[in-house]
Formats: C-alpha cells, sequence, structure tokens
C-alpha cells in the first residue's frame, strides 16, 4: 500500500518508513526539516531511506494548500503521522510553533483526510498528556485533562480533534501516547544524545530533580512494531499507550549507558525543571489486546546499539 509518512526526516518517521520498506510498502514521505535540532541529522535519516519505492518531498503541514496537494495528487492508502514540533522545555521558550505545527498544521492534515480518506490515519500523541497525573500505571481511561506544558496540551488537542472527525467524518483514526522512546537516529536533545556527548567529552551531566525520577524508555523498534500493527489495523477510534511497562530510574538509566559507552559520567544534580513530570509508566494492556504488541528489547541490549552507532556517527574513537 502507499502510505504517506510525516516527519519522515524524524526519529520515529525514519524508523517507521524503513520498515515499511523492507516490508514492500511504497513510501511518501514529507518533512518540513526545521532547524530546531541538526538539519543534517535529518538529512542523514533521509538518505537512509534511499529505495525504489521510497520519495521524499520537503513540505510544512503548516501550510494547507500545499499538504492539500500532496494529498490530492497521491491518494494514500495510509496516513502515518509524525511531524510535530517536540520537547516539553523548547514549548517555554517559543510557544508560537507549537500551534503552528501540532494545532494548525494537525488541523491540516485532518482536513486532507476528510477530502481525500485514508483506511487508516495513525498519529502521535505523547505520554506528556499524562501530565502530574500520581495513579502509576498510567492508562487510557484516566483523565488527562490537566496538562503541564504547552507541549503536552497541544498533543491533548490533537486525540480531541481526532475524535470529533472521526465522529463527524467517519474517518479512521488512531492515536498512540508514545513513551519515552530511545534509539540510534536519535533527536539530539533528549537524553541519551546529551549524556553520551557529555560522557565521551568529559563534561557533566545535568541531572534534573537530583535524580529522582522515572522514565519508562522504549527501544525504536519495538515502538515501531507496535506502530505498523496498529496501522494495519483499521478501527473507528482508538487512544493507545505504547511503552515499555518498565519504568526505569533515572540513576540507573545513567548507570547503563556508562556500561555502553565504557566510560563513568560526572553528575550535576539539577531540581526539577517545570513542565517535566518525576516519573512515566505506561500500562500497555490495550494495545497489547489490540494488536498484540509486547515490548521485546533490554535497556541494555538497545542502549548497547545506540552507543555503537552514536560512537560511529559523531566519530568518537
Amino acid at each position: 500500500m502507499k502510505v504517506l509518512v510525516t516527519g519522515v526526516a524524524g526519529f520515529i518517521g525514519m524508523h517507521s518508513a524503513r520498515r515499511l520498506l523492507e516490508r514492500g510498502d511504497e513510501v511518501l514521505g514529507i518533512d518540513n526539516l526545521s532547524p530546531y535540532y541538526s538539519v543534517q541529522l535529518k538529512q542523514d535519516r533521509v538518505t537512509q531511506l534511499e529505495h525504489p519505492r521510497f520519495r521524499f518531498e520537503q513540505a510544512d503541514i503548516a501550510d494547507g494548500s500545499a499538504l492539500q496537494s500532496i494529498f490530492k495528487n497521491e491518494k494514500p492508502d495510509a496516513v502515518l503521522h509524525l511531524a510535530a514540533q517536540a520537547g516539553v522545555r523548547y514549548s517555554l521558550q517559543n510557544p508560537d510553533v507549537y500551534i503552528q505545527t501540532n494545532v494548525v498544521g494537525f488541523i491540516n492534515l485532518l482536513e486532507c483526510c476528510r477530502r481525500h480518506p485514508p483506511r487508516h490515519l495513525v498519529f502521535a500523541s505523547s505520554s506528556s498528556v499524562y501530565g502530574k497525573n500520581p495513579d502509576l500505571p498510567w492508562s487510557e481511561n484516566q483523565n488527562v485533562d490537566h496538562p503541564v506544558s504547552l507541549y503536552a496540551a497541544t498533543k491533548k488537542s490533537n486525540e480531541l480533534m481526532a475524535h470529533v472527525y472521526s465522529h463527524l467524518y467517519a474517518l479512521n483514526a488512531t492515536g498512540l501516547r508514545y513513551f519515552t522512546v530511545y534509539g540510534p537516529w536519535g533527536r539530539p536533545d533528549m537524553s541519551p544524545m546529551l549524556f553520551a556527548h557529555a560522557i565521551l567529552e568529559d563534561k557533566p551531566i545535568e541531572v534534573f530533580n537530583h535524580g529522582d525520577m522515572q522514565r519508562d524508555f522504549t527501544y525504536v523498534d519495538d515502538i515501531v512494531e507496535g506502530t505498523l500493527r496498529v496501522l494495519d489495523r483499521p478501527t473507528r477510534f482508538a487512544i493507545y499507550n505504547i511503552g515499555n511497562h518498565q519504568p526505569v530510574a533515572l540513576l540507573d538509566y545513567i548507570r547503563v549507558l556508562e556500561a555502553a559507552l565504557g566510560k563513568k559520567a560526572k553528575l550535576e544534580m539539577k531540581p526539577m525543571q517545570p513542565g517535566e513530570v518525576k516519573a512515566t509508566y505506561a500500562d500497555i494492556g490495550a494495545l497489547k489486546d489490540a494488536v498484540g504488541f509486547a515490548p521485546s528489547t533490554p535497556l541494555a541490549s538497545g542502549l548497547g546499539r545506540f552507543a555503537a552507532w552514536f560512537r560511529q556517527y559523531y566519530g568518537y574513537p
């Protein structure tokens, strides 16, 4: 089938597109190559996708007319919507881009899906929608009306908007609340990359909330497997958590990364940052029941693969 992947130059987008190509699908990837982080890294990701069944188009989902032209000309069978302005802390500095990309861009996408309906729209939500909900693990039936960052608020809005379009226009739409994803080709603003650079350059790591944090780290291959299983099973409307269901203490995570890199970290303890939460922990029962999702990559294995890629890509000995 022909799959439109938005945000194809992104971390999950590139890995998802590569898996789609490997299994025989045709992929049209779009991305605006935002300079939020290294454009070179994004271009290098796209280079990994060179294939006769892959085409790339630089486009911004906030440009409604450009997006309409793509849908009109291509008529994708399925849409995997991963384009977004990500990051909790950056939303404190530049809120406008979150509204343009995550809200305006998403309504543009929904309008395109209304006019040229795919068999299924799968879109990225985020574990951030749970805010500071103290009831762990987080499950989809919990209230998510109290986000603590603008990024989270935009992702919650995406879920609501998709529900409206599903209800009004019979659009098959599924949102996936991604929990902390890591692996090769990851985002430079996330902890594996930040920590690895610091460790190998003998610089201190900023450890927020004095290390008293937990994250449901999920290896990217597991995320892609679950995402494509959902994509292949259209449903009128659903929201699922997709994570590892095994939260890891931040200091334990740092120790595993140290072992993968073969070098000790220098720790600089810091207070909690605005918009951050102490712990994330996914209840993945609903996704397991729906598509048989079960993550299989241990943290040590995943960080080992990440460390090998990191050294090679950035030229560390």
